[in-house]
């Protein structure tokens, strides 16, 4: 589409890739379904699933537009990721670290929740609590230039992942709009992408 935002023109996905001639379920009722259609559709997910590192890297690469900020939203999430490997962290925390924003592509509104929900099948419980509320905890560093409470991630002081969600936004998150920071590129961190979202765990929902 022509003057298309260059964001949306990076967001294909698997399902695009199908073509016209995908074979089709029988019903229009999911109580009407047979067990040949319901393996029709996993066999469907299945591929979905496989897909989804490069669907993650999809969103990371529409990021690399203009935000406002001296550097690009990719660039923000390559250098947290750097920061944390240089740190030592290990390669699921480094993946977070490079994934932590891309519900900004979703929902702005609650990037934070969106990026935590889409991670959750993948990342252990403590990556994915600081992953959900690291928006309210990078408000300590904001709100009080909009006349809002800078303190309000005290309201989880008693979360065991509470320290761990301020030491990501302090060491990764709130340092990393540096435009003559050096950090390593997306296709360096693209295997650590693909081990980490290897295959879905199981969760408690």
């Amino acid at each position: 589409m022509a003057g298309a935002n260059p964001r949306w023109a990076l967001l294909e996905t698997s399902y695009q890739s199908r073509g016209d001639n995908l074979e089709t379920v029988s019903f229009t009722k999911m109580s009407d379904g047979t067990a040949e259609d319901y393996a029709l559709l996993s066999a469907l997910e299945e591929e979905d699933i496989d897909a989804f590192p490069d669907r993650v890297l999809e969103w990371l690469r529409a990021m690399d537009v203009p935000s406002g900020y001296q550097v690009t939203r990719l660039e923000h999430s390559l250098q947290a990721a750097t920061r944390a490997m240089r740190a030592g962290e290990d390669e699921e925390t480094v993946v977070c670290a490079l994934l932590h924003d891309i519900g900004d592509v979703l929902a702005p509104a609650n990037h934070s929740e969106v990026a935590a929900a889409v991670l959750r099948p993948y990342v252990s419980e403590r990556n994915y609590w600081i992953i959900k509320h690291h928006g309210v905890f990078q408000e300590f560093y904001y709100a009080h230039d909009h006349d809002k409470d800078r303190n309000s991630r005290e309201r989880y002081r008693e979360s065991p992942y509470f320290q761990a969600t301020a030491d990501f936004c302090e060491k990764y998150d709130q340092v990393s709009f540096d435009s003559e920071y050096e950090s390593e590129t997306l296709e360096f961190f693209e295997p650590m992408v693909r081990r980490v979202l290897s295959g879905p765990r199981d969760y408690s929902a």
